[in-house]
C-alpha cells in the first residue's frame, strides 16, 4: 500500500483488488497530480473531462451492478477512493457524489425507466449527478428540511433550496429530497427544468478542486414519474449517505498517505544541524505515531469493506470508520505540516492542501459530532439527537 505499510496489509488484498488499485493510482498520477495544485489555487477543475475519463475506467458507480456499472467489490471501490483522494479530496468527492449518492439513489430507489434513462450515461461520465439534501439552515438536521413538494393534478411542484451541493454547477440531473404531505420523498430533477437554478459557491478555503453549488427550486414542475417510487421517508436519503461515508472511510486514508509519504521523503533528504531531519528523535516519534494511526485506519477500512462484501455492514459501523479515519487523517496532515516547516504551507507540497480539504471532509456526510452520537446511541441504547 505504501512505505508506511508496517503490517503487510497488501497481503490481505486479492490480486484483483491490488490490480484495480494500481490502475487507479496510475490514472491519478497521469491526470490529477500534474495539475491539481493549479486547480486548487485557481478554484477551478475540469470536472466534466475528469468524469469522462473516470467513466472510461469504470470508476463511476463502480460498486453498483448493471446499467453500465462495473459491479466491483466494496473493498475494490474503497481502494479506488483511497487512490483518488491521495490525489485530492475534491477529485474523490466527484466520484463519490456521482456514484454513491446520485447514482446509488436512482439504482436503489428508482423506477426501471429512471434507471435506464440516467444510469448508463452517469456511469460513462456523460451525465453528471448531484444530490440535493443539505439546506442552508439545516445541515446536520435533514429532518427539519423546508424544501417542499406538493401535488398539482398529476404533477409535482417543488420549492426550496439546497446548499453545499457537490457537482451542482455542472450537473445534468439532481436527486432532490423534499417534504410532502406523506413524508420525505426523493425526486429525479433534470437541471434544465424551468425554475431550477444552480449557483456556484466561491471563495472556499477548502475543496477548491471541487465544484460546489446552491440549487434553487422555484415552482419547479415535474411529472408524477419524477418521484423515486421506492424512497419513502428520511431513511432513504440517510442510506445514501451511508454509501458515501463508506467511501470516505477509505478516501481520507489516501490524503493521509500522501502527506505521510511527503513528510518521509522530506525528512530523509532535508538536512538540519548536520543531519537529516529523519535522524532526530522527535521527528521519528512523529513519523512512527502517524504510521501507526494510518495502519490502524487501514485495518478498520478493510474490516468494514469485508463486512460490506458479506452484506453485513451496519450504519453505525460506517460511523465508526468515518469518525476515526477522517479525524486521524486530519491529525496526520497537520503533523506532517510541522515536519516540512515553512515548506509545509507552500503549494509546491500537497500537505496543506490535504489538510484544508480534510477540514471539509470532517464536516460533510455527517460531522464528527453526529457520528459520535450515532456510536453513542449504539453503545447506550439512548438517542441524544432529540
Amino acid at each position: 500500500m505504501s512505505p508506511a505499510d508496517l503490517l503487510d496489509l497488501d497481503a490481505s488484498l486479492t490480486e484483483e483488488e491490488r490490480a484495480i488499485r494500481t490502475v487507479v493510482r496510475q490514472l491519478v498520477d497521469d491526470l490529477v497530480r500534474p495539475h491539481v495544485a493549479g486547480w486548487y489555487e485557481a478554484g477551478q477543475v475540469p470536472a466534466r473531462e475528469l468524469a469522462r475519463e473516470f467513466g472510461k475506467l469504470g470508476l463511476l458507480g463502480m460498486h453498483l451492478t448493471g446499467y453500465g456499472c462495473a459491479g466491483s467489490t466494496a473493498v475494490a471501490y474503497g481502494l479506488a477512493c483511497l487512490e483518488l483522494e491521495a490525489g485530492d479530496s475534491g477529485v474523490r468527492s466527484l466520484v463519490s457524489v456521482q456514484g454513491s449518492l446520485a447514482m446509488y439513489a436512482i439504482w436503489r430507489y428508482g423506477s426501471e425507466e429512471q434507471k435506464q434513462l440516467w444510469l448508463p450515461a452517469m456511469a460513462a461520465g456523460e451525465a453528471i449527478g448531484a444530490f440535493g439534501l443539505t439546506e442552508p439552515d439545516h445541515g446536520s438536521d435533514p429532518a427539519s428540511m423546508v424544501t417542499r413538494a406538493r401535488r398539482d393534478g398529476d404533477d409535482w411542484v417543488l420549492d426550496g433550496s439546497k446548499m453545499w451541493i457537490t457537482n451542482a454547477p455542472i450537473a445534468q440531473v439532481a436527486v432532490v429530497w423534499a417534504r410532502t404531505d406523506s413524508g420525505v420523498r426523493g425526486f429525479v430533477v433534470p437541471m434544465d427544468t424551468p425554475g431550477v437554478t444552480a449557483r456556484e459557491i466561491t471563495r472556499k478555503m477548502s475543496l477548491r478542486a471541487s465544484l460546489t453549488g446552491e440549487i434553487s427550486l422555484d415552482e419547479v414542475r415535474l411529472p408524477a414519474d419524477a418521484q423515486l417510487p421506492d424512497a419513502t421517508g428520511l431513511k432513504a436519503p440517510l442510506s445514501c449517505l451511508t454509501e458515501a461515508r463508506y467511501g470516505i472511510v477509505w478516501g481520507a486514508l489516501g490524503a493521509a498517505r500522501d502527506c505521510l509519504e511527503t513528510a518521509l521523503a522530506y525528512a530523509t533528504t532535508r538536512t538540519q544541524f548536520g543531519r537529516p531531519l529523519a535522524g532526530f528523535q522527535l521527528t521519528q516519534a512523529k513519523l512512527a505515531d502517524m504510521a501507526v494511526e494510518w495502519n490502524k485506519g487501514c485495518l478498520l477500512a478493510l474490516q468494514l469493506g469485508r463486512l460490506a462484501d458479506g452484506g453485513k455492514l451496519r450504519p453505525e459501523q460506517v460511523s465508526v470508520g468515518k469518525l476515526n479515519n477522517v479525524r486521524e487523517a486530519l491529525a496526520i496532515a497537520r503533523q506532517c505540516r510541522t515536519i516540512l516547516g515553512a515548506n509545509g504551507v507552500s503549494g509546491d507540497y500537497p500537505v496543506m492542501r490535504h489538510a484544508n480539504n480534510l477540514e471539509s471532509v470532517l464536516t460533510y456526510e455527517g460531522t464528527s459530532e453526529i457520528h459520535q452520537l450515532v456510536v453513542g446511541q449504539r453503545l447506550t441504547g439512548v438517542s441524544a439527537f432529540t
